[in-house]
């Protein structure tokens, strides 16, 4: 049900949004705040869906405003430092749906945006359109014709295009894996992915100009990651630091339609060995520093999930494509150690310990103090000095772990 929302209804709203924004340090730069002011946020996020609380299997429930109470409720999030659901896609093989595209929470567009230091005249090409509000703040800042923007999915870059147009604003929207850029539009000054990669494809180190930056959040084979600002050199190499602050995206798609999500591998049936560690495996958890680094030292496609393991407790489990398998008890026992299982060839669990020594003698590092190198052949994880500092490669479907 399309509502329409008075001109100074949402005007109200946004200018609400910004000044929290500038109050909460995440807002500096004028031309930003004009954009927030002008777009109209709530005709990119018509409905969202939200998770049915207490529900097993997981079941989304789709909320669009359909009254004063549901539009208000609509617009108070819409235009707040929430991240809102907005497309759903069957999850293969689960019977339930996964998230597959979302209105990121604002902060997190502004920071990004800001980040990516972008001043007229600069070319943009925007690596997952999603419901176009990002493209939309780009086209208000830069000008139409010099932004660009790609999604997997038809029906998002349908959706997005009809937003912008009725908008007045015109980007380049274009149906195409983001992997592959744009290159009938290249070079790029800039380059900002809303969505995470096991690796920065090659395609857009090419496509971007020389002393271009681009914006990408990449992850190793755990999913832990973060968004890197990275320069390019006259050479097709791209170097830069991890952002200072964490953000979040979903995982880039090479199809549309159905989602398959982390590859589960099969666990070796030879029998497991018992032992404890002292390591909480809650470190591997979220956003923390500590798990980038800890996936520098264990394979690629591996697989990481936290349920309840075959005594009835609470596991971490770490799964790789040779078979290896470890679980480690959430909770410690009255010494204050945690129960952990393994077998296969690959000591996964020895590794992750192995890193945790590494990580508290390089004085727990953060965000900030990681860089990375980036070739179209290797990626490089580096602390503090790309060239003098500990430096690890990131395992990548296509390269092995070198710890």
């Amino acid at each position: 049900m399309a509502v329409t929302v008075p001109a100074s209804t949402w005007r109200a709203l946004a200018r609400r949004l910004a000044d929290e924004l500038d109050d909460d340090g995440d807002l500096h730069t004028p031309q930003w705040r004009d954009a927030l002011l002008a777009v109209p946020q709530h005709e990119f996020v018509p409905r969202y869906y939200a998770p049915e609380p207490d529900a097993r299997p997981l079941r989304w429930v789709m909320h669009e405003p359909q009254g004063a109470e549901s539009t208000q409720r609509w617009l108070d999030l819409v235009y707040s430092p929430t991240t809102l659901i907005t497309a759903l896609a069957d999850y293969v093989d689960r019977g339930v749906q996964a998230p597959v595209s979302s209105a990121t929470k604002p902060d997190l567009v502004i920071r990004m945006l800001e980040a990516l230091k972008v001043t007229e005249g600069m070319r943009v090409l925007e690596i997952g359109t999603g419901t176009g509000y990002n493209a939309a703040l780009l086209a208000h800042r830069l000008g139409s014709r010099r932004v660009c923007s790609v999604d997997i999915d038809p029906q998002l870059v349908s959706e997005a295009r009809h937003r912008l147009a009725r908008l007045g604003y015109t980007p380049t929207v274009v149906t195409a894996d983001g992997a592959d850029g744009l290159a009938e539009h290249a070079p790029f000054d800039r380059i900002i992915a809303t969505c995470a990669v096991f690796a920065v494809p090659g395609a857009w180190i090419e496509q971007l100009r020389p002393g271009g930056l681009a914006l990408v959040h990449v992850e190793g084979p755990l999913g832990a990651g973060n968004l890197l600002a990275l320069r390019r050199a006259a050479a097709p190499v791209l170097q830069g630091r991890f952002l200072p602050w964490w953000g979040c995206f979903m995982r880039r798609r090479a199809t549309a339609g159905a989602t398959v999500g982390s590859p589960r591998p099969a666990r070796t049936a030879e029998p497991p060995v018992t032992r404890h560690t002292a390591l909480d495996p809650a470190e591997l958890d979220g956003g923390r520093h500590f798990p980038f680094l800890a996936q520098l030292y264990l394979p690629p496609g591996m697989f990481r999930s936290v349920s309840t393991g075959d005594e009835h407790v609470a596991v971490t489990q770490l799964r790789a494509p040779d078979g290896s398998w470890c679980e480690v008890s959430r909770e410690p026992d009255a010494t204050g150690r945690h129960t952990v299982r393994e077998a296969g060839p690959t000591p996964l669990w020895a590794n992750v310990e192995t890193a945790w020594r590494r990580w508290r003698q390089l004085g727990a590092p953060a965000w900030r103090e990681f860089g990375l190198t980036v070739t179209a052949t290797a990626h490089q994880v580096w602390l503090r000095d790309p060239h003098h500092g500990p430096c690890w490669a990131l395992p990548t479907p296509e390269a092995p772990a070198r710890p």
